[in-house]
């Protein structure tokens, strides 16, 4: 990390710290980093509020929808209605390489062998093509999500980029309130128990009291399908 992007970060995070999320979104996308900014969204459970504020502030914003192949139906369908209902224009549905996929997983079973190779090949290197035109881009975590999150500050390095987090300090009730204030629709599969939404073969149902990534690769050590890195990492190992 160059000294340079380390105390932009600092003073961000300074400027930034009582801000509201919608003032946070308006400042980065007209004055930080005017044209050099996107939203990764999975519009899955609670994306709906962050895309709703972003709309509010552009709605030709740049949105990447990583359509790794192996989504359920109900995502796809909620993305569309969402684009519908918010009239959001700049969405882009961002897919992993033919070539890339016909070499290394020309069955479409290497989540079965290998979860990490199959995040990588299908999300996070599509995504890191996505996000080339950009300098920074927003993320809907939130700190209640899971305790390898409960730290997780407004803004962050990652390979060179700003990341930022809007939102990071909303609680589930806070979230539950502002789609009752904007009548947002929710994500069809929530009602049925999943409250984490990724791929259909690494996704499950929460239990009672379980926080609400726990249905993510269940039975595995594995958190984070890997476009966003551990805390305190800024940029991805080298491949040896």
């Amino acid at each position: 990390m160059s000294s340079a992007l380390a105390r932009r970060l600092e003073v961000l995070n300074e400027r930034y710290d009582g801000a509201e999320p919608l003032d946070l979104l308006r400042s980065a996308m007209r004055d930080e980093f005017p044209g050099h900014v996107g939203l990764v969204s999975s519009f899955g459970t609670e994306s709906a509020a962050l895309l709703h504020l972003i709309a509010e502030v552009d709605r030709a914003a740049p949105v990447i929808f990583l359509d790794t192949g192996k989504l359920f139906g109900e995502t796809k369908k909620y993305r569309d209605q969402l684009i519908k209902r918010l009239g959001l224009t700049g969405v882009q549905s961002i897919t992993p390489e033919p070539a890339a996929l016909a070499a290394r997983d020309p069955r479409g079973i290497l989540w079965t062998q290998d979860p990490n190779a199959c995040c990588a090949l299908r999300k996070v290197e599509p995504l890191q093509r996505a996000l080339a035109p950009f300098d920074a881009w927003f993320t809907g975590r939130k700190s209640f999500q899971a305790a390898t999150r409960a730290a997780l500050p407004r803004f962050e390095i990652e390979s060179g980029r700003i990341k930022i987090n809007p939102i990071v300090r909303w609680t589930k009730a806070d979230i539950d309130a502002y789609f009752a204030a904007h009548d947002l629709p929710r994500h069809p599969l929530e009602a049925d128990g999943y409250l984490s939404i990724g791929c259909m073969p690494c996704t499950s149902r929460v239990e009672p009291g379980e926080d609400a990534r726990a249905g993510r690769w269940r039975g595995s050590d594995k958190v984070e399908c890997g476009i966003h890195l551990p805390a305190g990492q800024t940029s991805a190992p080298a491949d040896p």
